[in-house]
């Protein structure tokens, strides 16, 4: 079963030894992304929307969009975010929206309020 490995040079880089997404069998499975430049602002909106303009980024090198999303997993530093999170989280999947969790979280990488990963299908 060959993997491909999927890159956006739209999108952050990886900050581990880890791919942006990788896709097997016509399922795309998209790392957790992140908005470390911003993270600090305090703005979650702002910080929700730039993650998840990342993980368009990658879905479209993959050549798939929000529509092909089948799963999706938010965890939060803190859930009284949830609504603001939420608000922008669903502007993306405006028709059927995908499964999903949302958890809170003791910490994240680079100290960031949010991070989002997805699972996408052809």
């Amino acid at each position: 079963m060959p993997k491909e490995i999927i890159f956006s040079d739209k999108a952050p880089a990886p900050i581990g030894p880890y791919s942006q997404a990788v896709k097997v069998n016509g399922t795309v499975y998209v790392s957790g992304q992140i908005a470390a430049d911003i993270s600090k602002s305090g703005d979650i909106k702002a910080e929700t929307g730039l993650v998840m303009q990342n993980i368009g980024h990658i879905l479209g090198a993959a050549k798939l969009g929000f529509q092909n999303v089948v799963k999706a997993s938010i965890f939060l530093r803190d859930m009284n975010d949830f609504a603001a999170v939420n608000e922008i989280y669903g502007s993306f999947f405006t028709k059927d929206p995908p499964a999903r969790e949302t958890v809170q979280v003791t910490r994240l990488p680079r100290d960031v309020n949010v991070e989002i990963s997805v699972i996408a299908i052809e």
